[in-house]
């Protein structure tokens, strides 16, 4: 069974090169979000397995994001992975207080590193 993900991303142009990248490595895009309507919406919609969520979304936080999708993750049994250009440990509480499955640097981006972290395995991406 293929996994598929939902990208949620403020920038049309990481969303259509991560969309291109995982596709090519086995994932299905289910679909992709700029904001957290769009986001919440799709979720309820596509019921994808994991939905990949950037920490800034513009003027959203992708810790709100994540914190208004938990009740529709819960109920489409979808998982959350929190992905940014900024460094981990910038955000290392809050990652740890949401409700986010882990974290992934959009550098390290890829279907292995977003496998890995669902199958709670660390330092799959490199």
């Amino acid at each position: 069974m293929t996994l598929r993900c939902l990208i949620v991303d403020d920038s049309e142009a990481v969303l259509r090169a991560a969309a291109e990248l995982l596709e090519a490595e086995g994932l299905a895009v289910a679909g992709v979000a700029t904001n957290g309507a769009d986001a919440l919406r799709l979720v309820g919609e596509l019921e994808p397995d994991v939905v990949l969520v950037d920490i800034v979304l513009g003027s959203e936080s992708g810790f709100d994001v994540i914190r208004r999708l938990i009740r529709t993750l819960e109920e489409t049994d979808s998982r959350a992975i929190l992905i940014s250009t900024h460094d981990e440990a910038d955000f290392a509480d809050l990652i740890a207080q949401s409700a986010a499955v882990g974290f992934l640097p959009k550098s390290d981006l890829s279907a292995d590193a977003i496998v890995g972290i669902l199958e709670g395995r660390r330092g799959e991406g490199g």
